[in-house]
């Protein structure tokens, strides 16, 4: 007759007198951490040769822990020697499971054969001396442990030291090749390398202590690393996992409310605890499904964003290109006509004169609208190199005002300029300020005023200079004024006033204006009743 350890059998495989509660906090905890990030992970296992390493070490994890739940409650030996041969060997399945694992996660590409190779040599000699007497000589019945050799103890142990390095050092060339994952290849490694230590550790503490019980502890390695993998996870989206969080707080909290049910202290306690996990479990399921909604609709409204950003990426892409054939197009007409105008091919009779004039004026104002639609894209992306130094701001602002007379002139209008005494000099794109700012607000109230004047006047207020540019033009509707500084943002009817209008001009003033540190605002009392535009510039 076969002679038993000292306690009684098991009830259903794993529950015995000899089992320390510890022992079940330890061991399913680890295997729940691991079994949760696992089932996560599973639908997307089929596209990430990381995920299938990592379900891979999961399931070698699991399977130890659950087989030495198993030993710890037989009172058999041939099963505990049984149990405890496969132990060695699934112990030694993990370390080279998660080396590969750490190896693929941290330098995202697959091991060469003769890495693969190695790995497979490493297990060998524990894979062919198994069966015999060499690993495992015997059982302690009193005990009900198995006897190693020495030849298993040190080999095990030299080999799970050796992968640890191994992993330390493939972290360490990670983190040199991608610095920009540096943060997530320590994460990653230091939640890995604390579950190998604590796991070998056990381990090492049973060998030595005999106190297997102590030994247990280090099984709390697990849930410590799955809490460094999923912070890694969710910060870094390694996985694209989205409902993880949710799941994994859900089953987490379930599993320790469930853990009462090990060791009640009484009856009422067990009732109370499967009502908490009843209710705490509905609101669990309520609470996944909320945030699956949630991630749903910020997953297509994220898609739609991207859509869009694509589509704008596209237009600008197109304005460009447009609009620099047409800009092309029209500064040869406008160099054409203005050679015709001026007599270099001969003089023009009388009646050629007007036409080439007026061609001219509106290959100017084409080309001008041309290079305005081209500004704002390229203020719009921030493109737009400002070359800053000191000028005049007074012989600036009175040189456009004199360029800008004869256009004035043809339409009847008075033009007029004045300037308080005093310095004027500012540190700003001299180019950026004539060519965009003053002749757009000087241009636009031209050709808002139909009839009347368009003053512009300049003064220095303590740290600022103040340009005012005042018509007696159609005025701005309090609708109106809303649009106005935007991005092609037209007045209601003001192309039926200047049919040129392409409403960048004064969102290109605003833009260059607020680039220099300054302002600009509108005044008008209605439609009808002339504006005002008033921009303020910081004293150099």
């Amino acid at each position: 007759m076969e002679t038993l350890c000292p306690w009684e059998p098991a009830s259903y495989f794993i529950f015995s007198s000899n089992v320390p509660t510890l022992l079940y906090y330890s061991h399913f905890i680890a295997i729940l951490a691991a079994v949760i990030l696992a089932v996560a992970l599973i639908p997307r296992a089929r596209e990430s040769l990381t995920i299938k390493l990592y379900l891979a070490s999961v399931s070698f994890f699991t399977a130890w822990t659950l087989i030495d739940v198993l030993l710890w409650a037989s009172n058999r030996p041939d099963l505990v020697l049984f149990y405890w041969s496969l132990q060695v060997l699934l112990e030694l399945l993990l370390y080279v499971s998660v080396l590969y694992f750490a190896y693929v996660f941290i330098i995202q590409k697959d091991l060469l054969f003769l890495g693969k190779a190695g790995l497979v040599l490493l297990l060998a000699p524990i894979v062919v001396f198994l069966p015999t007497s060499y690993l495992l000589p015997g059982v302690d019945v009193a005990l009900c442990n198995a006897m190693e050799s020495s030849f298993v103890i040190l080999f095990s142990y030299a080999v799970e030291l050796s992968l640890i390095f191994l992993i330390l050092f493939i972290s360490f060339q990670g983190i040199r090749s991608q610095p920009a994952r540096r943060a997530e290849i320590i994460l990653f490694t230091t939640g890995l390398v604390f579950f190998l230590v604590a796991f070998s550790s056990g381990n090492i503490i049973g060998s030595i202590t005999d106190d297997w019980v102590l030994a247990q502890v280090g099984l709390f390695g697990m849930p410590v690393f799955i809490a460094f993998l999923t912070y890694t996870v969710v910060k870094f989206k390694t996985f694209k996992v989205k409902l993880f969080a949710t799941q994994a707080l859900v089953v987490g909290t379930t599993a320790l409310i469930g853990s009462q049910l090990f060791n009640p202290s009484s009856t009422s306690d067990s009732y109370v605890t499967v009502v908490t996990l009843v209710v705490f479990l509905m609101s669990g399921v309520f609470l996944i499904r909320s945030v699956r909604k949630e991630i749903e609709q910020r997953e297509r409204i994220e898609k739609l964003a991207h859509e869009l950003e694509l589509t704008n990426e596209r237009r600008e892409t197109l304005i460009h290109f447009i609009g620099h054939e047409v800009k092309g197009f029209l500064t040869k007409d406008v160099g054409s006509f203005a050679s015709l105008s001026e007599g270099d091919f001969g003089v023009l009779p009388e009646g050629m004169k007007t036409f080439v004039g007026q061609a001219l004026l509106e290959a100017r104002r084409g080309a001008d609208s041309v290079s305005n639609i081209l500004k704002a894209s390229n203020l719009k992306k921030g493109t737009v190199v400002y070359t800053k130094a000191p000028f005049d701001l007074r012989a600036l602002v009175a040189s456009a005002v004199e360029k800008a007379k004869s256009v004035a002139e043809q339409k009847g209008l008075m033009l007029s300029f004045t300037a308080d005494e005093g310095a004027y000099e500012m540190n700003g794109d001299k180019a950026q300020i004539n060519d965009h700012v003053l002749r757009n607000l000087i241009e636009n109230s031209i050709n808002y005023t139909p009839t009347g004047t368009v003053a512009v006047s300049l003064k220095r207020e303590n740290d600022k200079f103040i340009l005012t540019v005042k018509d007696t033009g159609v005025g701005i509707s309090a609708e109106d004024k809303k649009r106005l500084f935007t991005e092609g943002g037209h007045g209601k009817d003001s192309q039926k006033v200047n049919v040129h209008s392409t409403g960048y001009g004064l969102y290109i003033v605003k833009q260059i204006t607020e680039a220099h540190g300054g302002t600009v605002r509108a005044e008008s009392e209605g439609a009808g009743k002339g504006s005002t535009f008033i921009v303020e510039l910081p004293v150099a």
